[in-house]
């Protein structure tokens, strides 16, 4: 082998050497690049999903709040009611015992004039009836004692 033959063939065992190492750098690169893109999408495959947990955690805390508020605003509501009911009965109550001790004290008064007012009758009628006997003694009409009228 000549020299130059000897230069061509290194020339080319050079030149496939150097395609050689730059179809392996190529490929190296390719798979970095999947390699980076893989991980790429994970990572933001993996922010998407937190940022889903994170808005249903909210969603799911406001959710709560809400229904915390509405339970509380049923209980008061509800205290309320049963307050005012318990104040109305309690009033309800009360002016039937005033009505009662009305009653009973307008009964007492009553039964004590209609007590007073016999009493004063009977004492009139009796003196309407000495009277009457004075008069009829006087004149002579009267009945004489142990004589039946």
């Amino acid at each position: 082998m000549s020299s130059r033959e000897q230069t061509t063939f290194k020339s080319g065992e050079a030149q496939g050497q150097a395609k050689e190492k730059a179809r392996d750098a190529a490929e190296g690169v390719k798979e970095t690049a999947g390699q980076t893109k893989d991980k790429t999408s994970e990572a933001a495959q993996s922010a998407k999903d937190k940022t889903s947990e994170a808005a249903q955690s909210a969603k799911d805390k406001s959710s709560e709040a809400a229904q915390s508020a509405k339970d509380k605003s049923t209980e008061a509501a509800q205290s309320a009611k049963e307050k005012a009911y318990g104040a109305a009965e309690a009033t309800k109550e009360k002016a039937s015992e005033m009505k009662e001790s009305a009653k009973d004290t307008w009964q007492a008064g009553e039964e004590g004039t209609a007590g007073v007012l016999n009493k004063t009758g009977e004492q009139v009628q009796r003196m309407a009836q000495g009277a009457a006997e004075a008069v009829k003694n006087t004149f002579g009409m009267g009945n004489a004692e142990g004589e039946e009228k």
